[in-house]
């Protein structure tokens, strides 16, 4: 990450000498451009260094080398991008006007129906990337109009950052025992993004942490991939599984998969917080048509070019048509398993394109059709 090094910026201008009424006037900014709530985080994570090393040593991020690659500077953000003074945090809530009160019942509706295929939440609208960068970059352009020109790089789930330990360290929640972020007053359905600059800006306070007791979030885990509170193996992930995995599906986890053929918001659907989920009127977030009646047999059927054009400009297109492939053959088994009542249509539909498909998804479908 080298060439991610800062410019020095200019001169301070008079808006800096008053940070504290600056960072008011980012948050202001930052809601203007559709963020829910902004923050500002200090650079020293030391503290969670511990924390990171074990995760790693463990194993627990998988085929996830990435995780590992960068040592530390995950947790440094000077390092990481050389010239960091200040860290501003953004959250975006994610859920569309569309979902009702009731969204919750109708996600746990959708995973009872066996040819029902499961899609995260998250990913039924336009990829997130390039969206939040984009309006982050605006969120610096604006910044640079009141106080001249500042170094300054923009992520949000794109490089290795220590996301949730800045936003909970700026005060936009604080960690859940499923590891991501919850905030009293959105839940835990929202995007996070960062800021580096090289502004020294007031910290923004952290909140405390309200979980107490509860272990909802533990309990329903399908794949007991929440190993201990705060601590998640990746490797049992069904997110982990569907999406960043490459090899074949371990095939004791593979009932426990379901429908659920990306991702998976068990964790998140049980939180009593996320009653407080907040809905985002920005269009990018309303979920396309392709997933408003989703259907396994129609996604199995989908070929390569089928499978990139229904998903242009979706975080989904990442995985590629193999791994789509092969986690809907997966889903289709345990149709099969679970008695729907489309089994013999499912028969029919994995053995006829059983020969046009790679050999890791005829092993799946394979399997598929031994349930």
């Amino acid at each position: 990450m080298s060439s991610m090094k800062l410019e020095p910026a200019q001169e301070s201008s008079p808006a800096v000498s008053q940070p504290a009424a600056l960072v008011a006037r980012i948050q202001e900014w930052g809601q203007a451009l559709g963020f829910s709530q902004i923050g500002v985080a200090p650079i020293d994570l030391s503290s969670a260094e511990p924390g990171l090393l074990a995760w790693l040593a463990a194993g627990f991020h998988g085929e996830m080398g990435y995780m590992a690659a960068h040592g530390l500077k995950r947790a440094r953000p000077a390092e990481l991008v050389p010239g960091t003074v200040s860290v501003i945090t953004a959250r975006m809530d994610y859920l569309s006007p569309g979902h009702g009160p009731d969204w919750q019942a109708v996600e746990w509706a959708g995973l009872k129906r066996p040819e029902h295929a499961q899609v995260s939440l998250y990913a039924r609208g336009r990829d997130y990337h390039k969206m939040l960068r984009a309006r982050l970059q605006k969120l610096a352009d604006r910044l640079q109009q009141e106080v001249g020109a500042i170094g300054h790089r923009c992520f949000t789930d794109s490089a290795p950052v220590l996301e949730v330990e800045l936003a909970s360290r700026s005060g936009l929640g604080w960690r859940g025992k499923h590891s991501l972020l919850l905030n009293r007053e959105g839940g835990s359905m929202f995007f996070l993004g960062e800021l580096f600059v090289d502004l020294a800006l007031p910290t923004t306070p952290p909140q405390d942490p309200h979980c107490g007791r509860c272990t909802a979030c533990i309990d329903v885990c399908p794949t007991r991939a929440i190993v201990a509170p705060y601590q998640v193996d990746a490797r049992r992930c069904i997110s982990y599984l569907t999406i960043e995995h490459a090899g074949d599906i371990p095939e004791a986890l593979r009932p426990l998969l379901g429908n659920r053929i990306y991702g998976c918001d068990d964790c998140q659907l049980a939180c009593p917080w996320n009653k407080f989920a907040q809905t985002q009127s920005l269009p990018d977030f309303a979920p396309r048509t392709v997933w408003e009646q989703p259907d396994l047999l129609r996604y199995w059927a989908w070929d390569e070019a089928e499978f990139l054009r229904q998903t242009e400009g979706s975080a989904i297109r990442r995985i590629g048509i193999e791994r789509w492939q092969r986690n809907v053959a997966v889903a289709l088994g345990n149709a099969l398993a679970a008695g729907s009542p489309s089994s013999p249509q499912i028969r029919a539909a994995l053995r006829e394109r059983m020969t046009d498909r790679s050999e890791q998804v005829q092993r799946h479908a394979s399997w598929a059709l031994a349930q």
